[in-house]
């Protein structure tokens, strides 16, 4: 989920559906409340932990962050080198992760194709959307988190991709997260914070503002969504699965614009205006681009596996 939230086109939350812990996902998120810290206050931490379903959490977030900083650090050298396959195997798991939402999902009305169609309409304008410029004001950075961790809570609906349509992907997704991982090094290597940096005191407060509008943002959107699934279960996954299906294109791995020929990462990452097609003449690499379109498909199809034989 870490991996996924970073590469904007692409949902985590899309990995917590196929693989079957999304709704534990929701329901955990939404149990941050006023019950959750009057225990905590009463009876200590580890009634705390339990109310918030805290063992689920601690190895999600866990693995969440370890993938945060090292694909913060990896990214823009591995989408240089090998953009087509990296977007070839993103594909390879949405495509499949659509196979599995839609299987689970057996009665299907027309209002739920209405849904469909507006996610899929949704989801495929956002690729049209120009981005705006950066901007490190902390309550636009604060707005950014709250919007960010949309990809976490909502399947198919990328929290980086809105950041990078306001114009801070490179601010807040890159430059923040360096800069806390080399105040981290720092600390470790006995350097002190580097606090006299001027440049490093900007983004170490950028991160803070973009952490606490994330946290703010993620008890929010958790309490709606846990209250939607309870209801409104089928016509909220059809319109998740919309959203998965329109955000194909910012992962489409043969555009007549590639990957490569951007110098900038807020343009790098982004594919609009691009020209979508499918490879005329076989190649090494239309040939290494479907290998990993098969292994994205391979990965999700070993999580639903994984989670169908946890669950029975």
């Amino acid at each position: 989920m870490g991996m996924a939230n970073k590469i904007p086109g692409v949902s985590g939350g899309i990995i917590a559906l196929a693989a079957g812990f999304y709704e534990e996902l929701i329901y955990s998120f939404s149990r941050f409340d006023g019950q959750a810290f009057n225990a905590l206050r009463k009876q200590g931490f580890t009634a705390f932990y339990r109310h918030v379903n805290g063992r689920f959490l601690l190895f999600l977030f866990s693995g969440v962050g370890i993938s945060f900083f090292s694909i913060s650090l990896l990214l823009d050298v591995v989408l240089q080198t090998h953009p087509k396959q990296v977007m070839g195997g993103f594909l390879g798991m949405i495509l499949a992760s659509v196979y599995f939402i839609g299987k689970k999902e057996e009665k299907f009305q027309a209002s739920h194709a209405i849904n469909l169609t507006l996610g899929i309409l949704f989801g495929f304008l956002l690729l049209w959307i120009n981005p705006g410029t950066e901007n490190d004001h902390w309550l636009f950075v604060f707005f950014c988190g709250m919007i960010s961790i949309t990809g976490m809570t909502l399947p198919g609906l990328s929290g980086s991709l809105l950041i990078l349509i306001l114009g801070n992907y490179n601010l807040l997704l890159v430059d923040s997260v360096n800069g806390l991982f080399f105040t981290l090094t720092d600390m470790v290597q006995g350097n002190g914070l580097g606090l006299a940096d001027e440049e490093r005191r900007r983004l170490l407060g950028v991160f803070v503002f973009f952490t606490i509008g994330s946290a703010f943002g993620l008890v929010v959107f958790s309490k709606l969504l846990n209250y939607l699934m309870k209801h409104y279960r089928r016509k909220l996954i059809s319109l998740l699965m919309g959203f998965i299906i329109g955000s194909l294109g910012a992962v489409w791995p043969w555009t007549h614009k590639t990957l490569q020929e951007n110098d900038q990462l807020n343009t790098m990452l982004t594919t609009q205006h691009s020209t979508f097609y499918l490879p005329k003449e076989w190649s090494s690499t239309t040939t290494s681009i479907l290998i990993f379109i098969f292994l994205g498909a391979l990965l999700v199809t070993l999580l639903e596996y994984y989670g169908t034989k946890k669950r029975t």
